[in-house]
């Protein structure tokens, strides 16, 4: 198919990636030319200027940006994505952002007959390069029986969770329980350290039984080891948990632990943390900077 990808991030640069490599025709932009250049020099395809010359003639166009006010200028004006697709075509938006963007990108693709899904991923930085996402959508059945195939190609779980806005809300889920795991799991290393024990026997063992998580499994180590160097950074939780805690004003949701968590990632940016993955919640614990 051809396709076009928007936005060469952590993320994005991958997912466009596996798209070329299953054999579909990709273009790509980039807002800094360089890492779309790069992306073409590597996998082949072409760049575009705009986003609206990168969706000309594509049957999907996915994109994967920072934040609402990225997506809405890659998507509307008269350069955006919109006003280059044409009837029939598919808009795949993987960006994490609210709700509301997600259903006003829905009604004006709808208007130009263009299909629309919202379909924030998680996984990861590994998990974009490593093709196992989990995609989380938001549409119409109809549209999402088009895209889902072409999605899979960096995706090892795609669903479809309701119409426009239900993928973003289903990621706000995601992060709610995220930011919980990973606040009682820095407390537990935290305890463990006080208490003397050995943590890495600890979490061995704790997570074989019911404390087991995907956190405990891929982070326990790292966080013993004051390593906080594995992707998804603290700045870009705080957004994540920005729009969360907005939706939770909106729909009437009380978040208590959610709010604290937020604020103690605060403390991690206050501390230098802002690139630090988000198990660096230990490191607010303990107090201490690291390298």
């Amino acid at each position: 198919m051809k396709l076009a990808f928007l936005g060469m991030g952590v993320m994005g640069y991958p997912m466009a990636g596996h798209l070329a490599s299953t054999g579909h025709e990709v273009t790509v932009y980039n807002r800094s030319a360089e890492k779309a250049q790069a992306w073409v020099e590597q996998h082949g395809g072409q760049s575009a200027t705009t986003p609206r010359e990168a969706a000309e003639h594509a049957e999907i166009v996915f994109v994967c940006v920072g934040n609402d006010d990225d997506l809405r200028s890659v998507v509307f004006g008269d350069s955006g994505a919109l006003a280059g697709l044409t009837e029939g075509a598919i808009l795949v938006d993987h960006t994490t952002a609210s709700a509301d963007v997600a259903r006003e990108i829905s009604s004006a693709a709808s208007e130009r007959e263009i299909g629309f899904l919202d379909a924030p991923v998680s996984g990861g930085q590994a998990g974009a390069e490593n093709g196992v996402l989990t995609v989380m959508v938001g549409g119409e059945p109809e549209v999402f029986k088009r895209a889902e195939p072409i999605i899979s190609a960096f995706a090892q779980r795609v669903r479809l969770m309701g119409p426009a806005g239900a993928g973003q809300l289903t990621k706000m889920v995601n992060q709610i329980c995220i930011a919980g795991l990973l606040q009682g799991l820095s407390e537990g290393v935290h305890f463990a350290e006080k208490a003397g024990l050995d943590s890495a026997a600890v979490f061995d063992v704790i997570s074989k039984g019911a404390a087991q998580s995907w956190q405990m499994e891929n982070r326990a180590e790292t966080m013993i080891e004051g390593r906080y160097d594995f992707g998804f950074a603290v700045d870009w939780m705080r957004k994540d948990l920005g729009i969360v805690l907005d939706e939770a004003r909106s729909n009437g949701a009380q978040l208590p632990i959610t709010t604290v968590v937020d604020n103690f990632y605060g403390d991690v940016q206050r501390m230098g943390g802002n690139r630090w993955d988000t198990s660096s919640l230990l490191a607010r614990l303990q107090g201490a900077k690291t390298d």
